[in-house]
C-alpha cells in the first residue's frame, strides 16, 4: 500500500508541480539571447529605459501594458496578459496573434531564437 501511495504522490506531483517548474526555468541560452537582444531588440527597446517600446528590467510577471511612464496602445494597455515564459514566447513568435492590434512590427520565428531571448529576458530582475 506504501508503494501504491508514493507512486500516487510522485503522479500527483508531476502534474501539479511540472507546469511551474516548466514556468520558472527558461529553456534557452542566457548568453545567445543576449546577443540577440543587442542585435534584434535594441533598436526599439533597452533594459533600463523605454524607447519606441517601452524598456524590459522587470518585464517576467509584470501585467502587459502596464509599465509606468511608457505609453502603451490601447489593445496592449486593455490586455489582461500576464508575462511569463510562455507568454513571452507567444508574443516574440506572433504579437499580433497574442493580441491584435497592438503596434510592434516584429517577430521572431526561430523557437531556438525565442527561448534564448526569453532567457535573458528572464534575468532582467
Amino acid at each position: 500500500m506504501k508503494k501504491l501511495s508514493a507512486i500516487a504522490f510522485v503522479s500527483t506531483w508531476l502534474v501539479l508541480e511540472m507546469p511551474a517548474l516548466a514556468q520558472s526555468r527558461p529553456l534557452g541560452n542566457v548568453q545567445r539571447g543576449q546577443v540577440l537582444y543587442a542585435q534584434q531588440c535594441t533598436a526599439c527597446h533597452a533594459v533600463d529605459v523605454n524607447k519606441v517600446g517601452p524598456l524590459h528590467r522587470g518585464v517576467l510577471g509584470r501585467r502587459a501594458g502596464s509599465l509606468a511612464g511608457y505609453t502603451y496602445s490601447e489593445e496592449l494597455a486593455d490586455a489582461k496578459i500576464v508575462w511569463t515564459l510562455k507568454t513571452l514566447d507567444a508574443w516574440l513568435a506572433d504579437p499580433e496573434e497574442l493580441i491584435p492590434g497592438q503596434r510592434m512590427g516584429f517577430a521572431v520565428k526561430s523557437r531556438k531564437e525565442r527561448a534564448d531571448l526569453v532567457a535573458y529576458l528572464a534575468t532582467l530582475k
